[in-house]
């Protein structure tokens, strides 16, 4: 019986297309037990306001660099800020009410100590009310083992899938070690990001790549799942 898996780091509050690699699998899993990257979609985002591209970050401690991302600690009294952006970036958004359970959630009546922890927590709840029904594990939860490549292979036969879909970014990662992936019977699948349709969004032009919030608070819920998906399962 096929199989299909991602692996991929958790993102804060993540773009549309890493919702779809999501849809995709039958099984997503968190690699958060690998080295924080400053700069990067760990901690921040970009959301699409009526005044244009604004960017949401968590500030981080500069000796994050030096850890894996599930080690990495979230500062205090962030949360706070972050709903008041949001709220102001959206509060006017047709569909404004799909984020109000959300922002309530995430930064009102939860507190998280790791930021993997908040992120991954969030995915997961996005995902539920999307309607993804993908399963989800954590990579901390099994034996890492071998050079980057055969990490993941290990990984992937651990979670017993037989398909490894991920992003175009890991041409260069994987770059003459595909291989590896046929002689362990795994097919290798990189994702195509194109021909997403397009929505109404606060202003123009249109922009693909801002935070998943976006589209939540711009389309109704039982059509959020169309615009996410270059393919449903």
């Amino acid at each position: 019986m096929e199989k299909k898996t991602v692996i991929l780091q958790s993102n804060y509050l993540p773009w549309k297309g890493y919702f779809d690699l999501i849809n995709d699998s039958d099984t997503f899993c968190f690699y958060d037990e690998v080295k924080y990257t400053k700069n990067d979609w760990r901690n921040r985002n970009q959301l699409y306001t009526k005044n244009g591209l604004q960017w949401i970050s968590i500030p981080i401690n500069k000796d994050a660099v030096n850890k894996k991302i599930s080690e990495v600690e979230l500062p205090e009294n962030w949360q706070n800020e972050h709903y008041k952006t949001i709220k102001y970036a959206y509060g006017r958004a047709p569909y404004f009410s799909n984020l109000l359970p959300f922002m309530e959630d995430f930064y009102k009546e939860n507190n998280f100590k790791y930021l993997s922890e908040f992120n991954q927590y969030s995915i997961q709840q996005i995902s539920k009310f999307i309607g993804i029904r993908t399963n989800f594990v954590n990579s901390k939860n099994f034996d890492l083992r071998g050079d980057k490549v055969q990490r993941l292979i290990n990984l992937i036969k651990n979670i017993e899938a037989t398909e490894y879909i991920t992003g175009p970014s890991a041409l260069n990662y994987l770059s003459g070690q595909e291989h590896l992936f046929s002689e362990n019977n795994i097919k290798l699948t990189y994702k195509n990001y194109t021909n997403y349709p397009e929505y109404k969004q606060l202003t123009s032009p249109f922009e693909n790549y801002v935070s998943i919030f976006d589209l939540l608070a711009n389309i109704h819920k039982d059509e959020i799942l169309h615009y996410i998906c270059s393919r449903k399962k």
